[in-house]
């Protein structure tokens, strides 16, 4: 499935990024009220297929990979359909047409890489590095929150198109703050300095396995 889909976006990126030909999906309404309103949308344009491409690309080659690296392991199968859904909710966090979206796929990534890291759950050490993982990520989402926040008070909206035409006429400090809020929240995520503490302990992961 994933070398299918390889194939396909190579097409896509021909069709959305050198033909300069962006597509919008709409599957249907999601929150509707008198002050926001939010559809289930994703947006394939050229910067959203840019990041679609390595995510194929580099999964694939990953799944590939895992075949032979975790054969012999009785859990395999729960093994791949750990790591298929990282894949799936990475390209939900990439092709989402709004902040919430995004989230979406921002937290399936987390709740993915709690799963991948506790993957040897009958290890102490493995549960330790999971739950500091996921608790930590979750600090980041916790300024991604206050972000989203602002954004609904200010532009009344989290659809990307709406606050990208609305940013050139916004106060620049409430800007600012919101952009600094994104940045924390990422950060927490990328494992950047000083929010890092959980990456070395995600080495519990499947590398175990071919150490012993």
């Amino acid at each position: 499935s994933l070398i299918l889909s390889s194939v396909l976006i190579t097409f896509i990126f021909y069709e959305v990024c050198l033909s300069n030909s962006p597509v919008y999906i709409y599957l249907g309404s999601w929150i509707n009220s008198d002050i926001l309103t939010i559809n289930w949308e994703f947006m394939f344009d050229q910067l959203s297929v840019s990041m679609i491409i390595p995510v194929c690309y580099i999964s694939t080659i990953v799944h590939i990979y895992s075949v032979s690296y975790m054969n012999g392991d009785p859990h395999i199968q729960r093994f791949f359909s750990y790591l298929s859904l990282f894949t799936f909710f990475m390209l939900v966090l990439v092709s989402g047409a709004n902040y919430l979206v995004m989230f979406i796929g921002w937290e399936g990534i987390g709740v993915s890489s709690y799963l991948l890291i506790n993957f040897f759950y009958t290890r102490l050490a493995a549960n330790k590095a999971a739950i500091l993982a996921f608790g930590q990520n979750r600090v980041g989402d916790a300024f991604l929150s206050v972000a989203f926040f602002g954004m609904i008070a200010i532009f009344g909206s989290l659809d990307f198109d709406v606050i990208f035409s609305a940013a050139p006429y916004t106060n620049i400090d409430a800007l600012n703050i919101i952009a600094m809020l994104l940045f924390i929240g990422a950060g927490a995520k990328s494992a950047v300095l000083f929010l890092h503490d959980w990456l070395p302990g995600s080495m519990e992961a499947e590398t175990i396995f071919n150490i012993k």
